[in-house]
């Protein structure tokens, strides 16, 4: 049996992150991979697919991706280049298509035993690097025999994929909105289910939203309940522009309200978009209001940018919403779910979960000793899921792993 200090489960931003940390602390470990390097980027992801935010804040803070000008939003396949090559040089020890069977405690021992599809490993400390967007999941509202393919939007590639028809897209997060724009321009009929949902700016007053919304501190907010956490309405397809939903209806999506249900091929819609796009419109506009303000308080000399408050009138479907949809008669033949992942630690064996699965930690620290967590949506704020912010948590989880062995070490533990 193989022994290390530390095991990391996860090849991806998280796992890169954590490793570099690690090597620079001088704390032995190997990085767990079940695929490639960053695999989740490779094929979980669609194909036009771009950061959400310019190369030169999207990236690993220690290291710029040099494959792109730095305003230019990084396409996928070099965001993989850029990761495999950070890994390299940081001569991660990376060890690919290895997949963690099971992780349990060492019996009166310190550390914990590791079950691999290549090994067995004995560690004091495992992180489990395996990020936020783990196993897809959609509700199972319409029959698998229903005469329409259902995908999540995590095996989404492009239109070409869906068979000839209309497509409906649920969902009104990042994942959803830039699918639903992609299908407009590729010409297919979409019928949009739009929840609840906030939208940043994407350019104001000649700085980009990444700028404003980092040095308004909003990387750094703190929120504690998870699990209601509202979708955010982003794209790196418009450099300049903010998905707007009213802009796709006029492009000629149809908008709809929250899937609700459904039943002999007809599909039910709550009557909340006009709710969810005035939502959405607000928190925009309020951003605009606090960029503003932060530019009178603080004497910058920029631009006015009034064009910005136009809001595009208010679509047919808001002030009188379709409610139900007849799949044939529609012409949908293909449902695509942006609807979210869920947790899955089910090789996680040890005492640190709520009874739905949540991991219990704080800042990354797992309620048991030696066991830590890193990607998780707001583990410790905002940015903590993203590629430029969970490389700041892997630093806070590594510094702690390093402490706690000192005080291993003062009595040889």
């Amino acid at each position: 049996m193989e022994k290390v200090n530390t095991i990391v489960v996860g090849g991806g931003q998280a796992g890169i992150s954590m490793s570099e940390h690690l090597t620079n602390l001088g704390i032995s470990h190997v990085v767990l991979e079940k695929g490639r390097v960053a695999e989740s980027w490779r094929t979980a992801r669609w194909d036009s697919l771009r950061a959400n935010g310019p190369a030169w804040h999207d990236r690993l803070p220690s290291s710029k991706i040099e494959s792109v000008p730095q305003d230019v939003f990084t396409p996928k396949d070099k965001l993989v280049e850029y990761l495999v090559e950070h890994a390299e040089r940081n001569n991660a020890p990376i060890r690919t298509g290895v997949s963690v069977i099971s992780v349990t405690k060492l019996h009166k021992k310190q550390g914990y035993h590791v079950v691999t599809s290549d090994g067995e490993y004995e560690a004091i400390n495992v992180v489990a690097a395996t990020g936020a967007f783990q196993t897809p999941v959609y509700p199972k509202m319409v029959p698998e025999d229903a005469p329409v393919m259902q995908i999540h939007s995590v095996n989404y590639r492009n239109p070409d994929q869906l068979p000839e028809g209309a497509v409906l897209v649920v969902g009104a997060g990042a994942s959803g909105g830039q699918i639903a724009e992609e299908l407009v321009a590729a010409g297919r009929k979409v019928y949009h289910s739009i929840g609840r949902h906030i939208r940043p700016p994407r350019f104001y007053r000649d700085r980009e939203g990444a700028y404003w919304t980092g040095v308004l501190g909003r990387w750094d907010t703190v929120n504690r309940d998870v699990k209601r956490n509202i979708a955010l309405a982003i794209s790196g397809v418009h450099t300049k522009m903010p998905i707007d939903y009213r802009l796709l209806a006029s492009k000629g999506a149809v908008l709809v309200g929250r899937t609700a249900s459904y039943e002999n091929g007809k599909l039910t819609f709550s009557n909340d978009l006009a709710d969810n796009i005035e939502f959405g419109n607000n928190s925009y506009l309020d951003t605009l209001n606090v960029i503003d303000a932060y530019i009178e308080n603080n004497g910058l000399d920029l631009p006015e940018y009034p064009e910005a408050r136009n809001l595009l009138p208010t679509t047919e479907y808001e002030t009188n919403p379709i409610l139900e949809l007849d799949l044939a008669e529609a012409g949908i033949t293909s449902i695509i779910w942006a609807s979210g992942f869920k947790r899955d630690y089910s090789w996680l064996q040890v005492d640190t979960f709520e009874e739905d699965g949540t991991p219990i930690h704080d800042m990354g620290v797992g309620k048991q000793p030696g066991i830590y967590f890193l990607g998780l949506p707001f583990q410790t704020r905002r940015r903590s899921s993203f590629l430029f912010g969970v490389w700041y948590d892997a630093k806070y989880v590594g510094d702690y792993i390093a402490m706690m062995q000192k005080y291993h070490d003062k009595y040889n533990v």
